[in-house]
């Protein structure tokens, strides 16, 4: 089990990618070598219309990554895929650092986000398979720790940076995710791939080795041999069936339908919290706000709480559940979007203000930024990664998977194009509608996302088929616990709390009349 937490960690790192790449861009935004050197010699700031371009292109190269990555998962496995976008990402870091124009700088940002947007699906992909069950949860919660990492990284750069006169102050940052592309490049080399993958595939001996090397034990253990068997039968049923297109994504088989829909929901809501607006464009909001501290040191501040803020949710993800993070969250956020919105507008950004107040209510618009991104980081943040890596079965999970990132990074485009746009006309008011998309969250989670907390990936099949409403699940239970090798391997060694009673025989035994193969145990007749 520690040798496949460490690959975990690992995997995770294409999140520092994700992250680093959204962080530096904001700071070079108001560098003055860079407006000089996109926006032309005699330039004071960038046009609202050239934020738009430059920021928005990485989230539309991010969108065809996340779609391409499903071709790529399921031809070069998971760790090939890894590997081989962790190049294409590389290749446009290039194009970007030797540039010398807007146009050659979209155009690396493009590339760049093909990378970026692939490794966004692949590693909570690659997570999910590869991980113990009772861990998960915050093995995948990592991938949101890596991504906050680099982002804040990228703001101290930035912050050490600014000060230079020349090319270096935003080459420097744009450069070193080259030293982040070869780590991921070369690292990926050392992953085991997938052993689900790889039995899906026929490759039993491969499946094997890789499962001896997550569990740290050898290739002829008991254990390796009792999980292949399990693994291989719940593979072959699955195979039985031919070959999985995409309209599958949205079959009534296993409520695909509905499994398709939570997973783009989430990611989709997951940018319609707010907190990218302040990523992406806190410099220039808060300098024109008037507030009293250097726009780079007030997103160094919401970069560091992000981090700090995230690293709990390793913890509450497994202890607070995965509904109740999403619940929590979206009311908390609601409340700062809805003061930072109003107070923004009264106190910075109508005629006839004075200075102290519209220091004033740029302070108060920075406090209720900073509840806003950390209740984000520990709820909103993390939680859409993590029902990504454990909602859909092995027969299409990377062509669901890659669906809701797209999802995710189409939104993304959509937001950070459009965001200055409307800015510019109503001024702090568009938090606004972020408080309207939560309030949203909050009842589209209640009525449609379960709880999948402590379950493994084949009885969440089982979760979605039985038809439990979605506030009822987090006392669902499991029909069959038969799967022991599985239970070992996942390091899943007492029940879940819920499951107490079930455990002791104290609740009457329940009819599953549409069990899914993935769940069948090895000496279940299937009719």
């Amino acid at each position: 089990m520690k040798r496949s937490i460490v690959f975990c960690v690992f995997a995770a790192f294409g999140g520092w990618l994700f992250g680093y790449d959204i962080g530096y861009i904001s700071g070079c935004l108001i560098m003055p070598d860079f407006i000089h050197q996109m926006q032309g010699a005699q330039a004071t700031a960038i046009t609202s219309q050239n934020q738009s371009i430059i920021t928005s292109l990485l989230s539309a190269g991010t969108f065809f990554g996340a779609i391409f990555q499903a071709f790529t998962s399921d031809r070069l496995g998971r760790k090939g895929s890894i590997l081989f976008w962790s190049v294409i990402f590389t290749i446009g870091v290039i194009v970007q650092v030797t540039t010398f124009s807007l146009g050659q700088l979209t155009a690396g940002r493009f590339v760049a986000g093909l990378g970026v947007g692939a490794l966004s699906a692949i590693v909570p992909l690659y997570i999910g398979e590869a991980a113990p069950k009772k861990l998960r949860g915050s093995l995948l919660v990592l991938y949101q720790v890596q991504i906050i990492s680099g982002l804040f990284l990228a703001y101290i750069v930035n912050l050490g940076t600014h000060h230079i006169s020349n090319s270096a102050s935003w080459r420097i940052p744009i450069g070193l995710q080259l030293v982040w592309g070869c780590v991921l490049m070369g690292g990926s080399l050392l992953l085991p791939e997938s052993p689900r993958y790889l039995l899906g595939k026929g490759q039993e001996k491969r499946a094997i080795r890789a499962i001896a090397m997550l569990n740290d034990c050898g290739e002829d253990d008991k254990l390796t041999e009792e999980v292949m068997t399990e693994l291989s039968y719940a593979v072959k049923v699955e195979n039985e069936g031919g070959q999985a297109g995409w309209l599958e994504c949205f079959s009534t088989r296993s409520r695909m339908w509905k499994r398709t829909l939570n997973g783009c929901m989430v990611q989709f809501l997951q940018q319609l919290n707010g907190q990218n607006f302040y990523y992406y464009y806190g410099p220039v909001f808060f300098e024109a706000a008037g507030t009293g501290l250097d726009a780079y040191s007030i997103q160094a501040i919401l970069g560091g709480i992000s981090l700090v803020m995230v690293l709990p949710a390793m913890w509450t993800i497994e202890h607070v559940g995965r509904r109740k993070s999403l619940l929590i969250g979206s009311l908390g956020q609601a409340v700062c979007a809805i003061i930072a919105a109003l107070v923004g507008h009264f106190y910075t950004d109508v005629d006839g203000v004075s200075a102290s107040k519209r220091q004033l209510g740029g302070n108060v618009m920075i406090a209720f930024a900073v509840f806003h991104v950390s209740l984000y980081s520990m709820f909103w943040g993390p939680t859409p990664w993590v029902l990504m890596g454990e909602t859909f079965p092995l027969r299409v999970r990377s062509k669901c998977i890659a669906l809701a990132a797209a999802t995710n990074w189409l939104w993304n485009f959509l937001l950070s194009y459009f965001s200055p746009l409307i800015a510019d006309d109503i001024g702090p008011l568009i938090l606004l509608v972020f408080c309207g998309c939560l309030v949203f969250a909050f009842v589209y989670v209640f009525f449609m996302i379960p709880e999948t907390r402590g379950i493994s990936l084949e009885e969440v099949d089982e979760l979605y088929r039985t038809k439990v409403p979605a506030w009822r699940s987090n006392s669902w239970v499991p029909s069959a616990h038969e799967n022991h090798a599985i239970d070992k391997l996942e390091g899943n060694d007492r029940p879940r709390p819920s499951e107490s009673t079930a455990v002791n025989n104290q609740v009457p035994e329940k009819k599953v009349t549409e069990q899914h193969v993935e769940n069948a145990p090895v000496n279940q007749n299937i009719e």
